[in-house]
């Protein structure tokens, strides 16, 4: 990538970005032309050409973004330092709302990406994904206290579920048409409060110490 994009005042860098995060949401990854990106940025095609050398680069380079955006808020909102998994995952939802209202076709654009089966972007995005959530399962676990749920529960799988489950609902709600943030936040409350009766250890059980006794 040519580094005169980052030199671009930051809302012309906004308004390519979310050209390419439109485009290519709507259209497989072949069916997406730089021009019509171009267009949407309010630049010229030959411009687009000269801040990226080819459509994947453009294309990788979203994805990238986007992974990255949400490390970065993440962070902000103290999510990798909480004890709590489901504080964890409501202020999680809380920055994924914050990046959507920047960038208003991210979600789709994930969504596409990742079930984007051309061979020239495909490998790069399923190595990059797993990547990125090994990362953030790691960082979200890695403060949990495991006596806070129900005995014997495999802890990376309920996490990996629900993990799942969510993007399974921003899928439906994406293909909607039409994000509606409260409701998302509304629905995702009630999700959470339905994970903490399923998972949660009942106030009052008593705990099983996985300690041999002597």
């Amino acid at each position: 990538m040519n580094e005169k994009f980052f030199s671009l005042p930051q809302e012309k860098q906004q308004a390519i970005i979310n050209a390419g995060y439109r485009v290519f949401s709507q259209n497989s990854y072949k069916n997406s032309p730089m021009s019509e990106i171009a267009d949407a940025a309010g630049i010229s095609k030959s411009l687009l050409f000269h801040y990226f050398r080819n459509k994947k680069e453009l294309y990788l380079f979203l994805w990238n973004k986007c992974a990255e955006t949400t490390i970065e808020y993440l962070r902000q909102y103290h999510c990798y330092e909480q004890k709590d998994l489901f504080e964890s995952m409501y202020l999680g939802m809380k920055a994924k709302m914050e990046i959507m209202n920047l960038y208003p076709h991210v979600g789709a654009f994930v969504l596409k990406a990742f079930y984007e089966r051309d061979p020239q972007v495909c490998g790069d995005i399923q190595a990059s994904y797993h990547k990125y959530f090994n990362f953030k399962a790691d960082r979200t676990l890695v403060n949990l206290d495991p006596e806070q749920f129900i005995p014997g529960l495999d802890i990376p799988m309920m996490y990996r579920e629900m993990y799942l489950a969510s993007e399974g609902y921003l899928w439906e709600m994406v293909q909607g048409g039409n994000v509606d943030m409260e409701r998302m936040e509304r629905d995702f409350m009630r999700m959470i409060d339905f994970w903490k009766k399923l998972y949660l250890r009942k106030e009052g059980e008593a705990c099983i110490s996985s300690k041999p006794r002597t």
